[in-house]
């Protein structure tokens, strides 16, 4: 009980400052508030656990103020202290919500023992809370792990399989494309029809290459190479291809280095991966004369990352599922759904973490946190493994 946060309310001083001292020797820090509107302004500043508070006070009575409570701190415990050996108010605080009451004169003993057990019941709720969030996300990690699965067995086949009529088209379509160069074609009948033809049949190669390309990488096992990485550099380099894409929108870049950030020991090609999936996100997302934000900065033993865009935003119910593999806010044939979860894959190997926050009209914000020397685990797909099947092992201990 060292941690709860307990607000003592009552209009009588003496009795207030008696039960604040006992219980701060006994180790628990009080709040105290001498009537309703004092104790509500504490509440509105600092959040508290428990809320011991006399009914019968001037002004706002004790009720009222437990209505206030109730209705606004949803997660506050309120033990309600009534006088004059009457039991009606006690019982119509517990009808609107309070834990418990007791009748002056009190025992502290037994008010401790009150606001212990109202301590074990928001901890209990938290708990069951902290259940519900651990069971949601493994639904949602079980599902992309069969995903995966069932991916990973044709992936690498398929993609090669691909790959090799692809590259017979592309070359078709590059001797295609010589040949309408030739002087004696130059006055072909609906020449340009057929270039614009051989355009887009190069574009749904390339769609297609980059698809196969993003399904062999998170399926095909590739080790790390550690190197000394200038991150202000590979901002520069990340930046320098999608730089057509950036004029032809017209987007403005504007770069907020950290100048103490020096360099850091990682993957300098996964990394460039990542900014690159990034940047093309950002840039799709940001309408034309936005701007695009990049921000470096060093924290501690690690560096931050973030890109930052003036796009629409991201509705909240897609937040949770931007990183999952497949999903796209893309029109159908703009989007694979597997840039973002790639990217997440990526950034997890290197020891690091992503997150997302966004609001609908104000854009998005995509941070990465990266040690500042990742240390290559030999085992790590299969360590990986092991502690992807203890978490379902603890899932399916949970009660259903």
């Amino acid at each position: 009980m060292e941690n709860i946060r307990l607000l003592i309310v009552d209009d009588e001083d003496d009795f207030r400052w008696f039960i604040a001292k006992r219980l701060t020797k006994m180790g628990i820090v009080t709040e105290q508030a001498e009537d309703g509107e004092k104790a509500l302004s504490i509440l509105e500043k600092k959040p508290m656990d428990v809320v011991v508070l006399d009914v019968k006070m001037p002004g706002m009575n004790g009720i009222e103020v437990l209505h206030h409570i109730k209705k606004k701190y949803l997660k506050t415990e309120v033990i309600l202290l009534t006088g004059h050996a009457t039991t009606q108010d006690g019982v119509e605080g517990i009808k609107s919500g309070a834990f418990d009451y007791l009748g002056k004169p009190i025992e502290l003993e037994h008010l401790l023992g009150k606001i212990n057990h109202a301590y074990q019941k928001i901890q209990r709720e938290e708990e069951k809370l902290r259940e519900a969030e651990f069971r949601a996300k493994m639904e949602q990690q079980m599902i992309a792990t069969e995903r995966l699965a069932s991916l990973g067995t044709l992936a690498a086949g398929v993609a090669h399989e691909i790959n090799n009529p692809l590259a017979i088209i592309k070359e078709a379509v590059g001797w295609m494309k010589l040949l309408l160069r030739r002087e004696e074609l130059t006055k072909m009948p609906r020449r340009q029809d057929f270039e614009m033809g051989l355009d887009k049949i190069e574009k749904g190669i390339e769609r297609t290459r980059r698809i196969t390309h993003q399904l062999l990488g998170f399926v095909r096992k590739t080790d790390s190479v550690l190197a000394e990485v200038n991150l202000n550099e590979l901002v520069d380099e990340a930046v320098q291809l999608v730089n057509m894409e950036v004029a032809n929108k017209e987007i403005e870049i504007v770069r907020e280095i950290d100048t103490s950030l020096g360099t850091i020991w990682s993957d300098p090609y996964q990394l460039r991966q990542v900014l690159v999936n990034l940047l093309t996100n950002a840039i799709y997302a940001t309408g034309s004369g936005g701007k695009i934000t990049i921000i470096l900065e060093a924290i501690g033993e690690e560096v931050a990352l973030t890109v930052r865009d003036t796009g629409e935003g991201i509705p909240k119910e897609n937040l949770e599922r931007m990183f999952e593999p497949f999903f796209s806010t893309k029109p159908p044939g703009e989007g694979t759904g597997l840039g973002l979860f790639v990217t997440r894959s990526i950034v997890e190997k290197l020891g690091g973490k992503i997150e997302l926050e966004s609001q609908l009209g104000q854009g998005a914000s995509f941070s990465i946190k990266l040690p500042k020397y990742h240390e290559i685990k030999e085992g790590l797909d299969k360590n990986n493994h092991v502690d992807l099947l203890d978490k379902i092992t603890k899932y399916n201990r949970l009660p259903h």
